[in-house]
């Protein structure tokens, strides 16, 4: 591995965002440790993407997981320069609070605020000991403002919102930069996958993209991350808003 090839991690990475995420960096000349639950997905992504990429089965919301993550890792992937948390769902959500299911909502908050934490502390120490890295959140529009029937996805990215500008905060001037990224509507599996409790999900996703009539689509990110992490080391991007025209 060329000493001076940057590696990034990104979470998430076996569908939608994270992986055009992932296949961008790879295009752009990053070793990329594509990371998520769906193994048979990211082994796919590896056989396109070749030694640019590496999988790696990690359930955020397992701290054993997490806390394994380097010794599962070949040592020339240790120094991770680049985080890109971009693993989360809102499985059980587009419902009124009180006619979601608890276990679901929790969920909900475990993956997109809890999960992040645990990678983001494990990854940072050493961008710390190097002074050096980027950490790349995503957010929403919906951490920005609430809507009925999103109390617990919004919540959960107004979480990621604080976190996001307080971790900025924490390493100013450390050669850490943190960067959220805020979609509005994106079309992938998510809506289909926020649906999974009825028996018409993917019929219902289709409805929510078309009564929306505007979205944007996974690539739209993927490039406003790369756009974030090719800044000068004296720029911070430290919010990106991108929503569909």
């Amino acid at each position: 591995m060329n000493q001076n090839t940057q590696i990034a991690l990104v979470t998430g990475a076996s569908s939608g965002i994270g992986s055009a995420t992932a296949k961008l960096l790879a295009e752009s000349g990053f070793r990329v440790i594509g990371a998520g639950r769906n193994v048979e997905a990211l082994e796919t992504l590896c056989a396109a993407l070749g030694d640019q990429f590496f999988p790696l089965a990690l359930d955020v919301n397992d701290w054993d997981s997490v806390s394994t993550l380097f010794d599962r890792l070949p040592m020339e992937y240790h120094q991770i320069d680049v985080l890109v948390n971009n693993a989360g769902h809102d499985i059980g959500g587009r419902r009124r609070f009180d006619e979601g299911d608890v276990e679901q909502w929790v969920n909900i908050i475990e993956t997109n605020i809890s999960g992040v934490v645990r990678v983001t502390k494990l990854i940072v120490e050493g961008m710390v000991a190097r002074g050096a890295g980027h950490v790349v959140n995503m957010g929403s529009v919906a951490g920005l403002h609430g809507y009925a029937s999103g109390a617990m996805y919004s919540a959960s990215k107004h979480a990621i919102h604080g976190f996001s500008e307080s971790l900025r905060l924490d390493y100013v001037g450390s050669g850490i930069r943190v960067t959220e990224i805020l979609p509005g509507l994106v079309k992938t599996q998510f809506a289909a996958n926020r649906f999974s409790y009825a028996s018409d999900n993917e019929e219902k996703a289709e409805e929510f993209y078309q009564s929306a009539g505007k979205w944007l689509i996974p690539e739209d990110i993927a490039r406003s991350i790369v756009f974030a992490l090719q800044q000068p080391e004296n720029v911070t991007i430290s919010q990106l808003v991108v929503v569909p025209s």
